[in-house]
């Protein structure tokens, strides 16, 4: 399986969070997921938040167009982003 989807104009996301790192970036594949280094700790949702902000920059959509419909207290999140300007390729490490 790869770790994203198109579903009806959205990207649906597989990741694999690590926080606490010193500066977020995409850390590249974790088994079917996409590894996601957060500056944030996991403390009050900070991290989600973080990732939310992360995604809407890196993707080119608003940050209210992002969520995180499943596991949001785990490290693999499945998340969508709906409107994003830029492809699943701008999250690749590099991009």
């Amino acid at each position: 399986m790869s770790w994203y989807r198109a579903a009806g104009g959205d990207l649906v996301l597989q990741l694999h969070v690590q926080p606490g790192a010193a500066r977020s970036n995409v850390a590249g594949p974790h088994g079917d997921c996409l590894k996601i280094r957060l500056a944030a700790r996991a403390v009050e949702g900070a991290a989600n938040a973080c990732l939310v902000e992360f995604l809407a920059a890196r993707l080119g959509a608003a940050k209210r167009d992002v969520a995180i419909v499943s596991g949001a207290a785990a490290r693999r999140k499945r998340g969508r982003v709906r409107g994003a300007r830029r492809g699943p390729e701008a999250l690749w490490p590099g991009a």
